[in-house]
């Protein structure tokens, strides 16, 4: 699922055609980096691919003023049947990343044990500052934007509570936490499983 092409494709649609200037400043102006993972300086160089992949198309030129005359560009019939795709995607493939804060949880050594609860308050601290400008920013926005966009701001938000929670959690655990990894228990030996096992039946 790419993003960054649900959006060109389906602003495209919205729009009409636009030159690659315009669609960045669409970007821009929708605040598109706070609430997904588009860049918007990757934009214009994504909407060169869709065009090389014949999902847009040039059609026409533009001047405004002195400005120089830039290429605008339109959807194709094959752009429409990839977006149809793209937005079908993206309600119904999970998205979900592992993070590599868990493995690093894992593979703490006696050094950074020590530095533990403060590197936890910090994580916690830099997230609860990105809710708080999320907040913000998507206060400012509720009254100007549809439903569906409200609740589309709001995803971000409930998750990053929700980190903010397990981090909470796991400080009130540090504690715990360390001693268990001054202190570590015994390894139990894994039992072979496979049929040439000691343990196997026939």
């Amino acid at each position: 699922m790419s993003s960054i092409r649900l959006f060109i494709l389906s602003s495209f649609v919205e729009l009409g055609p636009m030159h690659g200037h315009r669609l960045r400043l669409e970007a821009e102006a929708r605040l598109v980096h706070l609430w997904t993972d588009i860049t918007v300086g990757a934009v214009y160089g994504a909407m060169k691919r869709l065009a090389t992949e014949k999902l847009l198309r040039a059609s026409g030129r533009e001047r405004d003023g002195n400005r120089p005359t830039r290429q605008l560009y339109e959807i194709t019939e094959a752009g429409r049947s990839a977006l149809a795709a793209l937005r079908r995607d993206g309600l119904t493939e999970v998205w979900f990343k592992y993070d590599p804060f868990d493995l690093a949880l894992t593979r703490m050594d006696a050094a950074l044990l020590v530095e533990f609860p403060a590197l936890l308050a910090t994580r916690r601290e830099r997230l609860q500052t990105m809710l708080a400008d999320s907040q913000r920013i998507n206060a400012a926005a509720r009254d100007h934007v549809g439903l569906a966009k409200q609740w589309a701001l709001r995803h971000t938000e409930v998750r990053l509570q929700a980190e903010i929670d397990y981090l909470t959690g796991l400080l009130a655990s540090a504690p715990a936490i360390l001693a268990d990894e001054r202190h570590p228990r015994p390894r139990t030996p894994r039992r072979p499983t496979g049929p040439d096992s000691p343990s196997a039946t026939t």
